[in-house]
C-alpha cells in the first residue's frame, strides 16, 4: 500500500478552502459547500444527472476527456451523467480500460496537502506537495481530502473537488460532490472503469 500512496499524485491544487474537522486545505475548492438548491451550483454542475437509484444492473463508468463528462451505466443504459475535470496538458488521465481497484469515501492525498504548526494548527505551508515540502519539527503533513474515492488506476481516482470547467487536475477524474457521492454508492470494486 506504500508504494500505492506514494503514487497518487493525481490534483493540484487550488486557491479555494475546504474544511474538514477543524483542518483547512486549499486543495479541493467547493467540497464543504452544501446546498439544498441547484441555483447555487456552478453551471458545470448544474449539467449533472442522476437517475439510478432504483435501477439495477451490472455498474460502468465511461469518462469522455473531450466532452469533460463522466457517463455511468447499469446493463449498458445510462443512468448518470456529471460534468467533470480530468489531468491536465502536463499530467494526463491516462485512457484505457481499467477496474476500480479501492473505495474510500474519506481519502485524503498523499501527495497534496498543507504543512501545519501542531501547537497552533496554523498552516506553514497551504499549497504542500510532500515529495518536496517536508515538515520540520512540531509540524505535520496532511493531506488533502479527496471524498467519494474510486481508485481506477494505481495511483488515479475519481473524487468529490473543484471543477473549474476544463481539465485541471494532476490525473484523478474530479466530479462536484453530490455527483462523486452517486457513483461512489453504486460502484463496486471491479466496476470496468473506461477512460477516452
Amino acid at each position: 500500500m506504500v508504494a500505492m500512496s506514494a503514487a497518487l499524485v493525481s490534483c493540484g491544487q487550488l486557491p479555494v478552502s475546504y474544511t474538514k474537522h477543524g483542518n483547512t486545505s486549499n486543495y479541493l475548492a467547493g467540497i464543504g459547500v452544501t446546498s439544498s438548491t441547484s441555483s447555487s451550483l456552478n453551471p458545470a454542475e448544474a449539467d449533472s444527472f442522476w437517475d439510478g437509484d432504483t435501477v439495477s444492473g451490472v455498474p460502468a463508468i465511461h469518462i469522455n476527456r473531450a466532452e469533460q463528462k463522466a457517463y455511468f451505466y447499469k446493463d449498458g443504459e445510462v443512468v448518470g451523467v456529471s460534468p467533470i475535470s480530468t489531468g491536465n496538458s502536463k499530467h494526463t488521465t491516462p485512457a484505457g480500460t481499467f477496474k476500480v481497484s479501492e473505495k474510500d469515501p474519506d481519502y485524503a492525498s498523499s501527495s497534496y496537502g498543507r504543512i501545519v504548526d501542531m501547537s497552533t494548527g496554523a498552516t506553514i505551508i497551504a499549497d504542500a506537495d510532500s515529495r518536496k515540502d517536508k515538515p520540520a519539527a512540531g509540524q505535520q503533513f496532511i493531506g488533502s481530502p479527496m471524498p467519494h474515492f474510486l481508485r481506477f488506476n494505481h495511483g488515479i481516482g475519481m473524487h468529490a473537488g473543484h471543477l473549474p470547467g476544463y481539465a485541471a487536475s494532476h490525473g484523478c477524474v474530479r466530479m462536484p460532490k453530490h455527483m462523486a457521492k452517486k457513483f461512489f454508492e453504486h460502484a463496486e470494486v471491479g466496476t470496468v472503469f473506461t477512460v477516452e
